[in-house]
């Protein structure tokens, strides 16, 4: 979503709260559970669950290994969830052509670093610059190109769908900077 007032343009960031995050986590929550309660089922030589058979498991190894594994899952949805709930990445591109400022902010983990903001003066962006990579792991992200400086991202990796939408982006904001684009 992009916001343009004449000298202002502010494109938002989407963060961790995509659906796709939503289903991983509710799936490793789900696996996590299932996989515990089959070891603890084990442990007890009951079917705490009546479709998950846990009789022919014995605890040590199979039921404790599949212990491990439900707390090992169970953590990692507990990270996901956490991510979604405190909505990392999420943010801002603001960029103000009558202060000559780009400002970029994201919400990052809770504590003392949990806003990013940081600025540049617009006079130096060099350039828009766009890097795809297709394949199995496909990648999709465009830089600002600072001149004597790092390339700063200002999209996720895969927040375009196709190439087509990432060159309508880019030139959008090299028109609205009046600079050029390299890359592809």
């Amino acid at each position: 979503m992009n916001l343009q007032i004449e000298d202002i343009r502010v494109d938002f960031v989407t963060g961790s709260r995509r659906i796709s995050n939503f289903c991983w986590a509710f799936l490793l929550l789900s696996g996590a559970l299932g996989f515990s309660s089959v070891g603890f089922s084990s442990y007890l030589q009951k079917n705490l669950i009546p479709f998950l058979s846990a009789e022919q498991i014995s605890f040590i190894p199979q039921g404790l290994v599949m212990f491990f594994y439900g707390i090992a899952g169970s953590f990692i949805s507990f990270y996901l969830w956490c991510t979604i709930l405190w909505n990392v990445g999420s943010g801002y591109n603001r960029f103000d052509k009558r202060k000559g400022i780009l400002s970029i902010f994201r919400w990052g983990f809770p504590g003392r670093n949990r806003r990013i903001f940081i600025q540049f003066f617009i006079k130096d962006i060099q350039a828009i610059r766009m890097e795809v990579r297709e394949g199995f792991l496909s990648r999709r992200v465009l830089y600002i190109k600072m001149k004597s400086q790092q390339d700063i991202p200002l999209s996720r990796i895969e927040e375009y769908s196709t190439l087509e939408e990432m060159e309508n982006k880019a030139a959008e904001l090299a028109r609205f900077l009046k600079i050029s684009i390299e890359g592809i």
